[in-house]
């Protein structure tokens, strides 16, 4: 039994407390991180700068033209109080043009918490690092779209 004692001394001092996050940052001062929105898949990079945002090449302003989809890029940096601090760059691939700005929007959030720890809580709160789990439901057979039923004639 004097076994037993010895292990519920040591019980406390290994629970863990809560997970420390660390700033995870390349050589070249950027911090990546993926973002995910129905199909679209953004790879995106952080760095320090002058507020410069840059979508597969092209300024976002022309890339998403609707102001919408402008806002919802920005939402996170605007949460955090970090508007016009980081340079952003990213590729997005798949999806429209909506699931696309909502997967750079999750991966700008991901990103900035690697770069700046700090700001975890705050776009925690958010809600702007929860992957949005929505996609489009899946047809099934012996009906026309996924929920809708072919049209019913009584005679």
């Amino acid at each position: 039994m004097a076994d037993l004692s010895s292990l519920k001394d040591l019980a406390p001092a290994s629970e863990a407390s809560a997970p420390v996050h660390v700033r995870k940052v390349d050589t070249l001062g950027r911090s990546y991180a993926t973002g995910k929105r129905k199909n679209a898949v953004a790879r995106v990079w952080v760095k320090a700068g002058s507020g410069k945002i840059i979508i597969n090449g092209r300024d976002f302003t022309t890339y998403f033209a609707r102001p919408v989809l402008q806002m919802i890029l920005q939402q996170p940096l605007v949460a955090a109080a970090r508007a016009g601090q980081f340079d952003i760059i990213a590729t997005v691939a798949g999806g429209g043009l909506s699931g696309q700005a909502g997967a750079v929007r999750h991966g700008v959030s991901k990103a900035l918490t690697y770069f700046e720890p700090g700001l975890r809580p705050v776009l925690k709160k958010g809600g702007f690092l929860t992957r949005d789990s929505r996609v489009v439901e899946r047809k099934k057979y012996g009906k026309a779209k996924a929920r809708r039923s072919f049209q019913f004639s009584k005679r």
